[in-house]
């Protein structure tokens, strides 16, 4: 049974991102918790010695979150209905961050699930502040939901690589299993600039091929074009329903998330966008 959570603040965009998930693995046996943090409005010493139960005095924020809890799980039993599918409710007074990373290694989670904003003002965001601070927090592959997306089956999958930093095979199971529940087609997409490749990204371009075998699959190469613009257009010139990227240090990725790329162009992808820790990385650290 996978274990997935899912971050909730009761808005609309919130609500998309959970239908999504209810569809992305309604094939799927799943334990979904539904995650919403809070604190309270002004500084109460009551918290510091165990929280409003512990002095008798309501918290409003508690009660909106509970209330908001069980109304959201009220509206997926009732939309989405799925013997397959197991519900619990977290409401935690913690920052939003800190307790999705508490939650990942105390209930084993395998994915977390949240919607994203878009571009709000002249100055264009990537993604939102918490969407950024989960990814740099959170060892686990998470599934983001731009606002407003309309859910479509997964036909197309777009991986872009710059193929520089070498691959180990547990690092694409995760967009492989995605491909299999699907019957989804994947395509790596290199933006090619004016060099050729070194030996060692030809290695690791022949494993990444390797590796999709028995997964329909083509590599694809765009020349001349600016890395983070390129990657949008392509998204929206051939018709992709998912972007799958690995979040790794001195990678394509973490080019993306460069201060000059947010500010000069953004990078606001439209349709869901799911990155994987490396895995390499994660056990370096453990070692």
């Amino acid at each position: 049974m996978k274990t997935i959570l899912i971050p909730t603040d009761f808005s609309p965009n919130a609500w998309n991102a959970i239908s999504y998930a209810m569809e992305f693995f309604k094939e799927q046996e799943c334990l979904f918790y539904f995650l919403h943090t809070y604190t309270p409005s002004f500084f109460r010493t009551d918290f510091m010695i165990g929280g409003s139960g512990y002095s008798g005095i309501p918290n409003v924020g508690t009660d909106i979150s509970h209330a908001g809890l069980q109304k959201t799980l009220a509206d997926v039993r009732h939309h989405y209905p799925n013997t397959k599918h197991r519900y619990k409710m977290i409401s935690a007074f913690n920052v939003l961050t800190d307790e999705i990373k508490r939650l990942v290694k105390k209930k084993k989670v395998d994915m977390v699930v949240m919607g994203t904003k878009g571009a709000t003002g002249a100055r264009q965001l990537f993604l939102g502040s918490n969407t950024v601070f989960v990814l740099r927090k959170v060892k686990v592959p998470l599934l983001m939901v731009p606002e407003s997306f309309e859910n479509k089956p997964i036909q197309k999958i777009l991986f872009p690589t710059d193929y520089i930093l070498p691959f180990k095979k547990d690092d694409l199971m995760v967009m492989v299993k995605v491909a299999k529940m699907f019957h989804a087609e994947i395509t790596l997409l290199h933006i090619k600039e004016e060099y050729e490749l070194t030996a060692a990204q030809q290695n690791n371009k022949a494993f990444l091929d390797s590796c999709l075998q028995g997964i329909p699959h083509q590599i694809k190469e765009e020349k001349g074009k600016y890395m983070p613009l390129a990657i949008l257009e392509y998204i929206t010139e051939h018709g992709f329903q998912l972007l799958v990227m690995m979040n790794r240090k001195h990678s394509l990725f973490e080019h993306l998330l460069l201060k000059q790329n947010i500010d000069q162009i953004g990078f606001h992808v439209k349709i869901p966008f799911l990155v994987i820790p490396d895995t390499l990385m994660k056990k370096k650290k453990t070692t």
